[in-house]
């Protein structure tokens, strides 16, 4: 699997995931939470599933050919309850969705509209007040149980996402303590929705930082705008041949990029003290500190935030979270200062575009491996998915989360990208980068 596509492959439809599809499947069906034997007769024909279980409907995955397929019942006893780690700072957070329309230019992605649409959040500082934001928007929520949560081993249902909630209040005062605001732009893996990356989001607002997470439209899974209106990814070509992949990343790439000016033109805005679109939280106006900018991006998004760290003078600094590079920047690299995070298995020897980006950058640089990390460990499924393991015996965990404790993978995660911006956005000075930390002994330093 391409390091900057794990998501895009999960979004994928089982043909385009190059699934094996065979005639009917016979089924007997254990106690819940048990694996099912299944097999496949008539290669090539559909695969028709009609099956039903105590609890609800079963979850199918579906492989590589030739590879075992993954069946799962639901819990007994009603949904999972899951829940996000809090945050570590020392301010309380509050967060605002915004939509934005850019009419500057047409869809990249959907010829047909001369304009661009997108949903963004602003997290940030706050003085605290009312009630607390969903992980996931009603109708999001609900289209990731369908569509996207099934592909992890979890079926329908089994997963209380819509109640799920996050530490931030929606609409709270800015806590004026906390000053000028820098600023960090985030972007999630291709195909990921802009939730993915709260656990992380959360803990920089909390230490003083406004952090803006940005939907891809017709990229992300689903996005869900105002007025009840869900917008789903376009679908995914039927076959994803290498070359396919290659270039729908790099339309995908040149989109985001294009995304990510606008959003940083509106928050430079807010900056200047003019109002964009929505209802804005008290003293937000002004309290953007636009001199100070830096960009943060899983997968996908780390190579955007790349390039965004390169072409674009306001961004001071850029994190990869465990992204392979797509575009002009895999080639001539950074002078600003960039921090890169990997899963064990993602080294510039794997990584070509690892190894060219390394050798162009010229500004500072560092990168850290996570020993036991997985892709998918850089994302919200890190504290989650083990969660949902713990009463879904069939969920493959170590696929996408790997082996390393999840709560220590999230303190390393945090106290190194916590760091980095504090370092380069707000000139405190750190060893952290100096020599491995005994706090977190699974990282490693890598020259």
């Amino acid at each position: 699997m391409v390091a900057g596509l794990a998501v895009l492959v999960l979004a994928a439809s089982p043909a385009a995931a190059g699934a094996d599809t065979g005639g009917p499947i016979g089924a007997s069906l254990p106690a819940p939470g048990a694996p099912i034997p299944v097999s496949l007769s008539a290669p090539g024909a559909p695969i028709p599933v009609s099956l039903s279980a105590p609890g609800g409907p079963i979850a199918v995955s579906l492989p590589a050919p030739g590879g075992p397929i993954a069946v799962s019942l639901p819990a007994p006893g009603g949904p999972i309850a899951v829940s996000l780690p809090a945050p570590g700072g020392p301010y309380p957070v509050g967060t605002v969705a915004m939509w934005l329309v850019d009419r500057s230019r047409p869809d990249p992605l959907m010829a047909a509209k001369p304009y661009r649409e997108l949903m963004i959040s602003l997290w940030y500082p706050a003085e605290g007040g009312g009630p607390l934001a969903p992980h996931m928007a009603p109708l999001a929520a609900a289209d990731w149980d369908r569509h996207s949560a099934p592909p992890l081993g979890v079926a329908k249902g089994a997963v209380a996402w819509a109640a799920t909630r996050t530490h931030a209040r929606v609409g709270a005062p800015v806590e004026p303590r906390a000053g000028k605001l820098p600023v960090v732009l985030f972007g999630s893996g291709d195909g990921g929705p802009r939730t993915l990356g709260t656990t992380l989001v959360e803990d920089l607002a909390s230490r003083g930082y406004l952090v803006v997470t940005v939907d891809h439209t017709y990229e992300a899974d689903q996005v869900e705008f105002p007025g009840r209106r869900l917008v789903r990814a376009l679908p995914l070509p039927a076959k994803l041949t290498p070359k396919v992949i290659a270039k729908l990343l790099a339309k995908h790439s040149r989109a985001r990029l294009a995304d990510m000016r606008h959003v940083l033109d509106q928050v430079t805005a807010l900056a200047h003290g003019r109002p964009i679109g929505g209802r804005l939280p008290e003293g937000m106006l002004g309290a953007p500190d636009a001199s100070r900018v830096g960009v943060l991006g899983q997968s996908l998004g780390g190579s955007v935030a790349a390039q965004l760290t390169r072409d674009d003078a306001r961004v001071d600094a850029g994190v990869n979270v465990d992204g392979a590079y797509v575009g002009p920047v895999a080639a001539r690299g950074v002078a600003r200062p960039f921090l890169q995070l990997a899963a064990e298995a993602h080294t510039r020897d794997s990584e070509p575009s690892w190894r060219s980006f390394w050798r162009a950058s010229t500004g500072w640089k560092r990168e850290l491996r996570f020993k036991g990390a997985a892709h998918g460990s850089f994302t919200d499924l890190q504290p989650l998915l083990p969660q949902v393991a713990a009463k879904l015996s069939t969920v493959p965990l170590a696929d996408y989360v790997g082996t390393i404790d999840p709560g220590r993978s999230v303190a390393a995660q945090r106290a190194y990208v916590g760091a980095f911006f504090d370092l380069h956005l707000r000139g405190e000075p750190t060893r952290l980068f100096d020599a491995p930390d005994a706090r977190f002994p699974e990282v490693s330093l890598i020259p």
